[in-house]
């Protein structure tokens, strides 16, 4: 078997077909997330508590050689977290839900055979003439 038959075999496996849509599919998800968080959320969440704009807020350490401002930018960190809780969040309900499909319903115990209710019927009545 030549190499590119074998790397055709390994790259056709469903499992690498999977994980490759996975990751482009998360990608995007990240995006539409960012920019539900940047051009979204944090604006208004700004509005409300006085008209902050986020990604400025940033801490000044001083100058660099050249003379430009060093910046901790605490604002665009902020968001990035917010963007990662609502990843967290809808992955872990995805995932329950999956988990919630994989788990097979509880499986009612079989009835008893009919002879063997008869026969316990016929125990119960000996025991009570007993």
């Amino acid at each position: 078997m030549g190499f590119s038959a074998e790397f055709k075999e390994f790259a056709m496996k469903g499992n690498v077909v999977d994980l490759a849509v996975g990751v482009i599919i998360g990608a995007a998800f990240g995006k539409i997330v960012s920019s539900l968080v940047g051009d979204v959320f944090m604006p208004t969440f700004g509005k409300f508590i006085g008209g902050v704009n986020f990604s400025d807020l940033a801490a000044t350490l001083g100058k660099d050689p050249t003379g430009k401002d060093v910046l901790i930018k605490y604002g665009a960190f902020a968001q990035t977290i917010f963007d990662f809780i609502i990843i967290a969040l809808v992955l872990f309900f995805v995932i329950k839900g999956i988990n919630k499909l994989k788990k097979p319903a509880p499986v009612a115990p079989a009835a008893p055979p009919k002879s063997e209710v008869l026969l316990e019927e016929i125990r119960d009545l000996l025991a009570k003439r007993a």
